[in-house]
């Protein structure tokens, strides 16, 4: 097998695995593990991979972006404590935006529910979470429904999301990068995303430190319109205070 067919095996494999393991790698492509290192040095130079200890894991793109199911299986305990503490910093806020995605819903579960709140959401998971809290209006963008979030985008969304002043939107992304900021694989759900955030008077993102230095198709926000910044404890505290310094508080937990 040659070399780029070998490496197109294994951005496949990331993809339908949600991750490669080098030994496992070695063994089906019959290659030394250290040409399957080169291999994965490569793919990450070229925005495909990245790695880990002994390891890799796919990079969201324009051709390949993980479902929902997917992401409720990783990294949980870590989503977990990131809603909490993003949830945390609702402060007075009376009107909130939560964005689709995983670690949104985690958010929307942690939200008070003994006050006033009225939440604005493209996403049907968030809206069903919040449905029956009896001190929760929940709004619910129109518009297509994308079948592997379960979130609706295009112009209706967006046009509806223009008209409100939101106190706060919690934010989520594909990655989250110093130089090219916050990317989303999807056209239609980076301009949802762009919007929420011009209509918000507080941002927060919140996310797993995986998307810090990847990058995807679509940049819809800088790391500096945000107030803070919420990961996990993962996230090396240097690199954390490379983010603070364009602008947001930076939470590790």
């Amino acid at each position: 097998m040659g070399t780029e067919k070998r490496r197109r095996g294994i951005v496949e494999t990331a993809r339908r695995d949600g991750s490669v393991d080098v030994n496992r790698l070695a063994e089906e492509f019959r290659v030394a593990k250290e040409t399957i290192r080169r291999d994965l040095h490569t793919l990450e130079e070229h925005g495909l991979v990245r790695r880990t200890h002994g390891g890799a894991y796919p990079v969201e793109s324009a051709g390949f972006e993980t479902t929902l199911a997917m992401r409720t299986t990783r990294h949980v305990p870590q989503k977990s404590r990131i809603a909490a503490a993003a949830a945390d910093l609702l402060q007075d806020a009376e009107t909130v935006f939560v964005d689709e995605g995983y670690t949104p819903q985690l958010i929307a579960e942690a939200l008070p529910r003994d006050r006033p709140l009225t939440v604005v959401t493209a996403s049907l998971a968030v809206a069903t979470i919040l449905a029956d809290a009896e001190k929760t209006a929940v709004l619910l963008l129109g518009g297509r429904v994308r079948g592997s979030t379960m979130a609706t985008v295009d112009h209706w969304a967006t046009r509806m999301l223009a008209d409100f002043v939101i106190d706060l939107a919690f934010v989520g992304a594909n990655g989250i990068s110093r130089r090219y900021g916050l990317t989303t694989p999807d056209p239609a759900v980076a301009e949802v995303k762009a919007q929420a955030v011009r209509s918000a008077r507080r941002r927060v993102f919140a996310g797993v430190h995986t998307k810090f230095g990847a990058v995807s198709f679509c940049r819809f926000a800088a790391v500096g319109d945000f107030e803070a910044v919420v990961t996990d404890s993962q996230l090396p505290s240097a690199e954390a205070q490379r983010y603070s310094l364009l602008g947001p508080n930076v939470i590790r937990v």
